[in-house]
């Protein structure tokens, strides 16, 4: 029986659940229609759901602020193209779009009050303690959002929400009692590490040179943009008392001290010229794009020529994608506020981008030519080792005693023994994302009679986690995905 439960133990909680998934599945039919989004800027469709740029724009920012913050700030353009950071944001909104058209099939809707419920709960919106709806607005106003997108976007996410509360997460006591036996399972092992830190590899371009033919396709040049840049100086004017209380009245609703409280006028002055410094250099930057625009810009006006690409960008991500949306029959881009500056862009040419030569990719071939030599040495060495290793024997460990192995560091230890106690086989290695394997022989099996304590919020959690993923699999199979961009 524990042989058994050993070989088949990922399939038990499946099992337990697996008619709840099918009905989940089953019940998708079509009760009514939405319509979300741009047609005129959709990059994306997702049967009657479409995803437009603003959108890409907006979860790709949020998702460089979370890699940036894990990485304690040193992250930047070229990290977020590495880990393929636009794909993850399109995949986060197509996936985003699947629930909203089940939400539609269910006829579910966020309601004006549940959108005020959500409002109500930003702190940014509220005068001691209360919503204020002016304050609402001032505060969209002076980050440019658009009140109905940033509503239609709030709406978006309490709906998505709405749906998932759908999925059925309680613990019953037959779930419990699995999950138990599962955590419960211990084997007795022999096992032994392979590193490939010992492994010399032939890096001279006679071994490297057949690998870049075979995968030259991988490494291409950047698309760069090469553009004329005008930066609008800064305008510093005096104003008369008149000029500031007028200002200040109408804004003070969004001039507040570091506790939230509006400030009086004499202590909000320095502020108040700021911002109508900024207002009146906002408004010659835009009549300077003007003259540009008709050939007419004054003679003392400084015209920079840069070549922009997603890695060489002295001015940020969103503007970029601003340029790139240009075209040589409408190459002006309106001024946009850049590192406390305001720019206007002319686009001149586009350079597409190209395979690169042997010299050029060479940098960037040749770890992953290491690497794939190690990986294929070390699994040879693995294969021809498996039959008479000898290595280190455990005492009897479940899948939470990563601290009894040596040889492996935690992290290393977990990614084993949760493989591990996936196995089918008696014998066998295991590879690790780090490139390490692992043999291992299975001497003995037993079920240790210990209780872990209170398990159902972990089982709650891997329910939750399966229905998620089984439910988004299934609306995949349901609705038609449409892409408009390439190159992600």
């Amino acid at each position: 029986m524990i042989t058994w439960m050993q070989r088949h133990k990922k399939y038990l909680i499946i099992t337990i659940w697996v008619s709840t998934i099918a009905f989940v599945g089953a019940g998708f039919v079509g009760w009514g229609q939405y319509s979300y989004g741009d047609k005129a800027g959709a990059i994306a469709k997702v049967e009657n759901v479409e995803i437009t740029q603003s959108q890409l724009q907006q979860t790709y920012s949020r998702l460089y602020s979370q890699y940036s913050q894990v990485f304690q700030g040193n992250f930047d353009e070229e990290k977020a193209k590495t880990f393929g950071l636009q794909k993850q944001a399109l995949q986060q909104l197509i996936d985003e779009a699947l629930i909203l058209n089940l939400a539609a099939s269910y006829d579910l809707q966020i309601s004006d009050a549940e959108l005020l419920d959500e409002l109500k709960t930003a702190e940014q919106f509220s005068k001691d303690g209360v919503f204020d709806p002016q304050i609402y607005k001032a505060v969209l106003s002076q980050n440019n959002l658009d009140i109905k997108e940033y509503e239609a976007d709030i709406k978006r996410k309490l709906l998505i929400q709405k749906t998932f509360k759908l999925l059925p997460t309680e613990v019953n006591e037959n779930e419990l009692l699995a999950f138990n036996t599962l955590v419960n399972i211990a084997d007795k092992i022999n096992y032994q590490v392979l590193s490939d830190e010992a492994i010399k590899i032939d890096t001279t371009d006679a071994s490297l040179k057949p690998f870049w033919e075979k995968t030259q396709q991988n490494y291409m040049s950047e698309v760069t943009y090469e553009v004329k840049s005008v930066k609008q100086n800064k305008i510093v004017e005096q104003y008369n008392e008149a000029k500031i209380a007028e200002y200040y009245n109408q804004n003070k609703a969004i001039i507040k001290d570091k506790d939230g409280k509006i400030l009086p006028l004499e202590e909000a002055k320095d502020i108040v010229i700021a911002q109508l410094n900024d207002k009146a250099t906002k408004d010659m930057a835009l009549k300077t794009y003007i003259s540009y625009k008709k050939g007419k810009l004054e003679g003392d006006v400084g015209i920079q020529n840069v070549t922009l690409s997603d890695s060489k960008n002295p001015y940020d991500a969103e503007t970029l994608e601003k340029i790139k949306k240009l075209s040589l029959t409408s190459p002006f881009l309106k001024p946009v506020f850049v590192n406390g500056d305001y720019y206007i862009f002319e686009l001149t040419k586009i350079n597409p981008s190209k395979v690169k030569s042997f010299e050029e990719a060479k940098e960037m071939v040749l770890p992953l030519f290491i690497a794939e030599q190690k990986t294929n040495q070390l699994l040879n060495k693995a294969k021809e080792s498996l039959a008479n290793f000898k290595g280190t024997t455990t005492e009897f460990i479940t899948s939470a005693d990563g601290a009894k192995l040596s040889g492996l560091n935690t992290e290393e230890a977990q990614e084993f023994l949760s493989q591990l106690f996936n196995q089918q086989s008696k014998k066998g290695y295991i590879s690790l994302k780090n490139g390490k394997i692992v043999l291992f022989d299975i001497l003995e099996q037993k079920l240790l009679s210990n209780q872990n304590g209170d398990q159902s919020n972990s089982v709650a959690r891997l329910k939750s986690t399966m229905f998620s993923n089984g439910f988004i699999d299934n609306l995949r199979n349901k609705y038609k995905t449409e892409t408009f961009i390439q190159g992600l």
